[in-house]
């Protein structure tokens, strides 16, 4: 965990007191463990988390989190994302893989693929990349049918690909 200096008081049995959360990052707080990368940290390689993750700060590599994925406003991020859910604010340059919702609130960016159950695009969030809606996603029991890509497999039962662009003003 990384932590500034003046939360280092506020250690207890090995977890961190969550400050109150910027707004847009709602979804990496609701509960349990939460690993944050504060404002000054500046990542580079794999990142792991057996909770959810908060950036605050600058992080490029992978990132795989067995919780959700929150990118607060000031952060920027050049990576790859495996998480349960992810919400970005900041700057996201990527592919996000998630096994339910991606969310992207106001002012926040992504440059890249998304692939997700649900994805939620805010009013003033910019997204250029692709948009991959799988129900199958993340689901190791789920069949490859007849040996072919599951989202293409999965046109058949109402999802689909989709190409998008979306600049939200």
């Amino acid at each position: 965990m990384i932590w500034k200096r003046e939360d280092a008081e506020a250690v207890h049995d090995k977890t961190v007191k969550i400050p109150e959360r910027p707004e847009g990052a709602n979804m990496a707080t609701d509960s349990g463990e939460v690993t944050i990368v504060g404002i000054g940290a500046r990542l580079e390689g794999n990142v792991v988390s057996a909770g959810s993750l908060r950036i605050d700060g600058q992080v490029k590599g992978q990132i795989n989190a067995d919780g959700d994925v929150s990118l607060s406003p000031q952060s920027q991020v050049e990576a790859d994302v495996r998480a349960q859910n992810v919400s970005v604010a900041g700057r996201f340059k990527g592919n996000v893989v998630v096994k339910g919702k991606a969310h992207l609130a106001r002012g926040g960016r992504v440059d890249g693929n998304i692939t997700s159950k649900a994805l939620v695009v805010e009013e003033g969030a910019i997204f250029h990349g692709q948009s991959i809606m799988d129900a199958t996603v993340g689901s190791a029991t789920t069949p490859d049918r007849a040996g072919s890509h599951p989202s293409t497999a999965a046109q058949g039962s109402g999802q689909s690909d989709k190409t998008e662009q979306v600049k939200v003003p």
